[in-house]
């Protein structure tokens, strides 16, 4: 049974956001665009994998690969826009080496992504069950508690020997001053 939070929603959100601007600049190295230097590729970039990552962290994956898939995409498209906003950068058509830089990151980082969030699963349950075991042998056996049962006699006279609460009546510097006889 899947737990209804998510663990590795940080994880995905990272690595797709990660992955989208690697694969930005990859792709459009290979095309011929725009390099970091150009003015303000750098912040456009990681402000769109920021956006991204954090977009991709806060969704469940209801779709699985196709999901991460689309997601990854999506990211690799903000990532394209921002690097190709800067001034003096123009795309009269799209190189075949960006395209297909495109095309091959996406699946492949997809499975590398799901299968990163597959291996956390495995390792934070082995870790649990290895720590909830350490525990099932660690803790000191129990003596059994033998129930005694209290002897009206003994409880009367606990009651009279012990000084209870404190002292009944009132205090000594008044007990002198009060008689409790007619003088």
């Amino acid at each position: 049974m899947r737990s209804p939070t998510d663990h590795t929603a940080r994880l995905r959100g990272a690595a797709v956001g990660a992955s989208s601007g690697a694969v930005a600049i990859l792709a459009h190295g290979l095309g011929g665009g725009a390099t970091l230097t150009q003015g303000s590729a750098l912040p456009l970039l990681v402000g769109a994998c920021t956006v991204i990552g954090v977009v991709v962290a806060t969704l469940r994956p209801r779709y699985g690969l196709a999901g991460t898939m689309g997601l990854l995409a999506a990211g690799q498209a903000l990532g394209h826009a921002a690097l190709s906003m800067p001034p003096g950068h123009h795309h009269h058509s799209t190189p075949a080496g960006m395209l297909i830089a495109h095309l091959v990151a996406i699946p492949v980082g997809a499975l590398v992504i799901r299968a990163a969030e597959t291996g956390l699963r495995r390792a934070v349950t082995g870790v649990r069950r290895f720590l909830l075991a350490l525990g099932a042998v660690l803790t000191p056996p129990t003596r059994p508690v033998h129930a005694r049962v209290a002897d009206d006699r003994a409880e009367a006279r606990r009651l009279l020997v012990s000084p209870g609460i404190g002292r009944r009546g009132p205090p000594v510097a008044a007990a002198s001053s009060i008689h409790l006889a007619p003088i």
